[in-house]
């Protein structure tokens, strides 16, 4: 599906260009090689390839199973390298696939909310990513997304609504070799969400605004 990748890729990038005003900040952060968990915040459908035509990398997706369910729909999360993961259940043959796509060196994309934002602000996130970066060893690469909010209906075309994608420092969190507890998990996971709310203004931040604001998410 390589070829698919890279015309579904060039296609996005035009239409962003033609549609949006669309700016990528910090690409110099993004490792070339290498295994990398890239996290992002979620608004819209528009998400996935965004992040496909703005991160620097060849990038495969962990998306919900409900997206794999219509031909249409399979067909383009396949093609840009996406394979579903049930929610709210272990699925041990997506996150297989996740580990393996790391072990070989390959970057994932995952949303740690797990579903798009009902009014844009981060909410809380799964457990999931925490897990999978803790065990697998692999450095996060957080990435903040303004304005596909907007994304929605054609009306949205008429406005050419500003578009930000900003990336962030890669990070690591704590290596574990047992099964990590519930209160590290989401120790790891809220330090998450913070790195990805310090690359977004105020007004998406929500709960992660004060830790943001002061600077607590720095370091690694």
């Amino acid at each position: 599906m390589r070829p698919f990748f890279c015309l579904a890729n060039a296609t996005m990038k035009f239409l962003l260009l033609t549609l949006s005003r669309w700016r990528v900040e910090g690409k110099e952060n993004v490792p070339r090689t290498g295994p990398l968990i890239v996290v992002a915040n979620h608004m819209s459908l528009a998400d996935p390839p965004l992040l496909g035509a703005s991160v620097p990398r060849r990038i495969t997706f962990m998306a919900k199973e409900e997206l794999f369910r219509g031909r249409f729909s399979r067909f383009v999360m396949e093609g840009y390298g996406g394979f579903p993961v049930r929610r709210g259940q272990l699925d041990r043959q997506g996150w297989r696939r996740a580990f393996e796509t790391l072990k070989n060196g390959g970057a994932l994309a995952v949303f740690p909310e797990g579903s798009r934002n009902p009014d844009a602000t981060l909410q809380p996130p799964q457990p999931g990513v925490s897990h999978l970066a803790a065990r697998s060893g692999a450095p996060l690469l957080p990435v903040g997304i303004a304005g596909t909010e907007q994304v929605r209906g054609l009306g949205f075309i008429l406005k050419r609504p500003r578009i930000t994608v900003t990336i962030g420092r890669p990070f690591l969190l704590p290596a574990v070799s047992g099964k990590p507890s519930r209160s590290a998990l989401d120790q790891d996971s809220r330090l998450i969400m913070e790195r990805i709310a310090e690359l977004l203004p105020e007004r998406y931040r929500g709960p992660y605004a004060s830790r943001a604001n002061t600077g607590g998410a720095h370091g690694n």
